[in-house]
This record gives C-alpha cells, structure tokens and sequence, in this order.
C-alpha cells in the first residue's frame, strides 16, 4: 500500500493525527505558535467525514473542562496551547488526573514567564513533569522532535492516556510545532462505538444505566482517609508507568567521553553538536529523552559511570539538568547550557560551552 506522504508543519500534522486516530473531540482556544491545530482541524471538517467535534472554547479554562466532560464520558479527546494557555488548564489539569481519565493535551511551548514571547523555548519543563497543578500527580509526558513524531505521539499519547487512565502530554516548543518536513501520516480509524466504549470503558458516565449503579466521575473525596487511598492507588499506577514507558533515543554512545542530554529541537541541535566535536577529536554522545515522564533515569545513572562529564542543553535557565544531576547522583559532572526569552542557540554555541564548561 502506497504510503501517505504530505509536507506540512507539525502543528499541522498534530491535526491530521488526530483526525486519523478516530479522536471524538478536540476542545481549544488559539494562540501562537500553536493555532494552527484548530485552524487545521477547521478546516479538515472532520464533523462531516468521522463525526469528530471540534469547538473553539471561549477560554483555555473552558477547553479543559470540556475535555474533562469528554474524558469522563469514555471518549478520546484532545485540546493544546501554548505556555500561558496550558497555565489557564492547570486546575482542569489536576481535576482530570484526580479522576483517573485519559485525554491528550498538546503543549506547543513560547517564551515567558508571563506573555512572554512567540519565539520557542523548552521552559514548561517543570510545569509539566513536576506536576504544574496542585497535588500529587503525574503527566505521562511525550517529547517529539520531528514533524513526524508528532503525528505518531498523537496515537501514542491517546494509547498510554487510555492504558493508565491517564492525561498524557505531547510536549513541543514552537520550532518543532512551526517546522515543514515530510510526514508519513497514520492509516484512518474508525471512531469507537457506543458500545465499544462501554466495553472499554466501563467506569464511564453515558447516560440511563441498565443493571448497575450510575458510575459517577469527580476528583473530590471529604475523607481523608479515603482521599489517601486514592493518592496512594495513583502513586501505585506512576509506579507502573515508571517501570514499563520509559523511552529515550542514544545517538553514537558507544565510545563518548562526553554525553550531551537534550529533548525535543534542542537534540536536533546536539546531533550536529556530536558531528562536529568529533571531527575535532572529542568524542561526544547524545541521548535523547522521548519521555520526559517517565525520566529515562536508569539509562542516565549507567552513563554516570563511563563518561568525563555531561551537558544538559535546554531551550531555558536550567530544568531539566536537575532530574540529569539526580539520576548521575554525584557519579560524573553535570553541567547545563541554555539560551532563554525565545533565542535559539547554534551548534557552535553549544560545542563552545562543552569545551568551556567540561573539556
């Protein structure tokens, strides 16, 4: 079968996924550099070929709380923003988490704190791995960083979101979300039945209830005996996630003195970086955490052992480089580089603060 080949931003392509993936709804609100997923799914009317719903919401506040209704009814449904969007979502965020439902929210980073700046940044890192809401809960956390990842992490996110009972998050910035390459896009899936869904899903609320109690959704609990059970079910459940989804991506390791760790545009970066240190004599190996959460800490630790140094690089003043210098425990020097407000480093400025901070 010949395979589906388009060129297209990977806002773009976040759309076309979640069109092919059989998404019920998508609920969001536009801003930049993330628009273009509503636009795109507006103008794919996908209402009139799958029977999916997409609504403008008058306010990212708004949005998450549809999908929170959406979530909680058994249905597979998204909405994304951008850094001061995703902000507005975080008590929704929380809600959801708290009443054990899966949903896909897309974050397509900027610049801040505050308004900020359009231009892309990584620094929503611990907004999202660190539980940007109140309470203890965890966000399944999918970092692409290429157009096609992020068509492929739409069914992924939707798939472990569903697994776990889960909200899960495609976390991008605004180059990736911005970017043309060519994409190979998923086959089309129907949308689940009624019926399905109930099989799938039986704790769902769907309306008159034959044989059963109605199944009631919500994320409060006056008890607190009770509410500590429920933290330490989902305390069990991040457990799992830890122990079965870890993914990272390790790009010539074998033989490096030093590691470069990075996610998302900034380790399209670094394997330029890796290129050019070598061909200058410095062995340097890049590894790429593709979950964000769960942290690919193991695989950090082993590396603490064998390499002179490490370098987190991040669009921001230094996030993630705190879970690095966790994982390697003291083992090997843990440095951090980073350009902030929107400035996107090169990979001269990258090798230059290696040598500078490391070699």
């Amino acid at each position: 079968m010949k395979e589906d080949i388009k060129l297209m931003k990977g806002n773009e392509a976040i759309a076309h996924a979640a069109i092919r993936y059989g998404a019920d709804g998508y609920f969001g609100y536009p801003i930049t550099p993330q628009s273009e997923i509503l636009e795109t799914l507006m103008a794919e009317k996908p209402w009139e070929t799958t029977g999916m719903v997409v609504l403008q919401a008058e306010s990212e506040v708004a949005a998450i709380n549809m999908v929170y209704g959406g979530a909680g009814s058994g249905k597979r449904v998204l909405t994304s923003s951008s850094s001061p969007g995703i902000s507005l979502k975080q008590e929704g965020i929380s809600y959801i988490a708290g009443a054990d439902l899966p949903c896909l929210i897309v974050n397509i980073m900027r610049g801040g704190p505050g308004l900020g700046t359009i231009q892309p940044s990584q620094a929503d890192y611990f907004q999202t791995v660190k539980g940007g809401g109140h309470g203890d809960y965890r966000l399944i956390t999918l970092a692409p960083s290429s157009v096609q990842e992020m068509a492929d992490f739409v069914g992924l996110g939707f798939d472990l979101a569903f697994k776990y009972s889960n909200p899960s998050m495609i976390l991008a910035d605004g180059i990736i979300g911005q970017m043309m390459e060519k994409v190979v896009l998923p086959p089309y899936q129907r949308r689940k039945s009624e019926e399905e869904i109930r099989a799938e899903s039986p704790w769902a609320t769907q309306g008159k209830t034959k044989n059963r109690k109605p199944n009631i959704i919500t994320s409060l609990e006056l008890d607190p005996a009770k509410m500590e059970e429920n933290n330490i079910r989902f305390q069990e459940k991040y457990k799992r996630i830890e122990e079965n989804e870890v993914r990272y991506e390790e790009y010539q390791c074998e033989d490096a003195d030093y590691l470069l760790v990075a996610f998302g545009s900034a380790a399209r970066i670094c394997q330029k970086v890796v290129e050019t240190g070598r061909a200058e004599g410095i062995k340097i190996g890049l590894l790429r955490p593709i979950t964000l959460w769960p942290f690919p800490s193991q695989v950090i630790a082993s590396y603490g052992e064998k390499v002179k140094g490490m370098l987190s690089v991040e669009l921001n003043a230094g996030q993630m480089v705190e879970d690095v210098r966790l994982a390697v425990n003291g083992k090997t020097a843990v440095e951090h580089f980073g350009r902030l407000g929107g400035i996107v480093f090169t990979p001269d400025e990258v090798l230059k603060a290696l040598k500078e901070k490391l070699v």
